[in-house]
């Protein structure tokens, strides 16, 4: 399977195209965790949304964001060999990362299913979430490595092209998700152990279904199992696009797991509509990270291809498209979002805080736009050092020392809000300066210039 597509032809309408299953697949991620939500808040009640959406989203997002965006450094390289019509390389690096995601998301599984209750106490978990937390928690990293796996799958398919067949993985098992958690929970009456097996199995199901396209799709390129063997060179490389990036998602997870914990200390009302605030804006959140996928991986194959001049198109272009694209999704959030909040839960104390929380991100979303168009570029060439320091000291410091000056001397839900959109500006300023001074994007810049000149 030979994709040209992002090689050749119309930028703008390339990447949308390439970027639109993308988008649709996360959102249907979070239509799944939003019927979570909506099954556990009207079948089992408040405590048991907080055990489900509190300290243990945070915790999994730490860990496992780690690990996929440390595996994502694979979809890197395999974009830009693909770009460089390096196939049997491709192959090869298609074999050494499933390897590593198998052994990674086994090691993890293990490990924090054996410490979740001892890390939950740590993050000061609500005394009437605890039992329900442990429970939800074991059971969902006891499936870590079929999510690193199914991530690692759909990543690769994206490197080569193809966007469309990991959103139909994603459909299917999000069907599959939302018809267990109804039965698991409303029939069964399973609780939060039913809302985790229902994720776990049609986890399962997606990882099944992109692992056996990679091994059976047309063409001289598929996963085999004897190219599931340690190649050194490819794995530095790997390692060195997805550790600085596996650091700056762990990072994030670090900063959200002690907010969290200051979340925690205003009750289990706040931490429910935490969690359902996090339900409802995050189709904004799933469209960016999809963006920011697509345009990873068209800028990796661009730039694998020798095509700088497409590399610096799409940088210009993609910011404004994702800029439009925000203030129509913040608009349509702040117009349904409390009508959306009533469908979720009869909880009003609940919906009254969530409507708080949600007042206080989403007419700030716009400054957003330039620490994923930036740092998705860079990606995309290889320059991922800095821009992950950057976004770790500019959204995860401003954060922490937030947390530890205003917060301690003023512990209110309106202090700990404010410390997003103030993070999100001083990092916007860094981004914009280092893209422009970047090492790799300036040597593109005069490769382009020599090129008109000549």
């Amino acid at each position: 399977m030979h994709n040209s597509d992002l090689l050749e032809g119309p930028i703008l309408p390339r990447l949308i195209r390439f970027f639109v299953p993308i988008a649709a697949g996360t959102l249907f991620q979070q239509l799944y965790n939003a019927v979570d939500a909506f099954v556990v808040g009207k079948f089992v009640g408040t405590t048991a949304l907080a055990a489900v959406g509190g300290s243990p989203a945070i915790l999994s997002n730490l860990i496992i964001g780690f690990f996929v965006a440390l595996t994502g450094g694979a979809a890197v390289v395999i974009a830009q060999l693909y770009g460089a019509q390096e196939y049997a390389r491709v192959e090869k690096a298609m074999g050494v990362s499933y390897l590593m995601c198998l052994v990674l998301g086994v090691g993890i599984g293990l490990g924090v299913a054996a410490l979740t209750p001892r890390l939950l106490l740590l993050l000061k978990t609500p005394a009437d979430t605890y039992a329900q937390a442990v429970v939800y928690e074991r059971i969902y990293f006891l499936g870590a490595p079929l999510l690193l796996l199914f991530n690692m799958g759909s990543g690769i398919l994206r490197s080569l092209g193809d966007s469309r067949y990991p959103f139909l993985c994603l459909f299917v098992g999000c069907g599959l998700n939302i018809a267990l958690d109804i039965l698991f929970v409303a029939v069964f009456g399973w609780g939060v152990k039913g809302v985790a097996l229902a994720t776990v199995i049609a986890q399962g199901v997606s990882t099944l279904l992109v692992t056996g396209k990679l091994m059976t799709q047309k063409g001289d390129i598929r996963l085999k199992l004897r190219q599931m063997t340690p190649d050194w060179p490819l794995l530095k490389r790997m390692l060195r696009i997805g550790i600085p990036s596996g650091i700056q998602a762990s990072m994030y997870g670090i900063s959200n797991l002690l907010l969290q914990v200051g979340v925690n200390t205003l009750g289990t009302v706040v931490v429910a509509s935490w969690a359902m605030s996090g339900k409802v804006d995050g189709v904004y959140w799933a469209t960016t990270n999809a963006f920011g996928t697509a345009l990873t991986t068209f800028v990796g194959q661009n730039y694998g291809a020798g095509k700088l001049d497409r590399v610096k198109e799409v940088s210009r272009k993609g910011f404004w498209f994702l800029g439009g694209l925000t203030v129509s999704i913040s608009a349509l959030l702040l117009l349904f979002a409390r009508r959306v909040l009533g469908v979720l839960t009869d909880d009003a104390a609940v919906i009254e805080t969530t409507w708080f929380i949600i007042t206080m991100f989403v007419p700030f979303y716009f400054l957003w736009v330039p620490i994923e168009v930036y740092p998705g570029v860079l990606r995309g060439v290889g320059d991922v050092v800095t821009p992950s320091l950057i976004l770790a000291v500019g959204i995860c410091g401003v954060r922490l020392l937030w947390l530890y000056t205003a917060f301690v001397y003023t512990p209110t839900l309106l202090v700990l809000c404010l410390c997003y959109p103030l993070s999100w500006l001083v990092t916007d300023v860094a981004a914009w300066l280092y893209f422009r001074r970047s090492p790799v994007m300036t040597r593109a810049m005069r490769v382009i210039d020599k090129t008109y000149e000549g």
